[in-house]
């Protein structure tokens, strides 16, 4: 049984943001810290990442634990009621997030998942960062000196 009147959970419920959410805004601030310019939510690239370096062809998305399913995470639970319902959410929540982190890559993209749970340890979470990016960066560096000695420019 909910605490909450049906309207107090609806309203409640509306104030859940799905862009520029404070875990989302940490990460921003964590790569603009860094140096790095990006995008945010392209909408012409497979589940709208979060930060979109186009450069890099690297994505991060910011992922509430809650709403896609951290495994082992203790904000992944389930509503005690309307279990169904609420599993069914979620397992669509995570097939569609599958769907378009394997349409990235095959797309040749880069991703890194930050989950909110990991935002805690900011300084672990900036390692992760900083690897990701470095790593996007000896990629990209590759993959232009193969378009030069492809084009003939050496």
């Amino acid at each position: 049984m909910d605490r909450l009147s049906k309207e107090r959970r609806g309203w409640n419920m509306s104030r859940i943001r799905g862009k520029d959410t404070s875990p989302e805004k940490t990460v921003r601030s964590l790569v603009h810290g860094l140096g790095y310019r990006f995008r945010l939510h392209r909408r012409d690239l497979p589940g709208q990442p979060d930060i979109v370096l186009p450069r890099l062809r690297a994505v991060i998305f910011v992922h509430g634990c809650y709403w896609h399913r951290h495994k082992g995470c203790r904000y992944a639970y389930t509503p005690k009621t309307r279990i169904e319902f609420w599993q069914r959410k979620f397992d669509d929540n995570v097939a569609r997030d599958k769907q378009a982190l394997k349409s990235l890559r095959k797309r040749g993209w880069r991703i890194l998942l930050a989950w909110e749970c990991q935002l805690s340890n900011k300084k672990a979470l900036a390692n992760r960062v900083i690897r990701f990016l470095a790593e996007s960066e000896r990629q990209a560096d590759i993959a232009l000196r193969n378009r030069e000695n492809s084009s003939g420019n050496i």
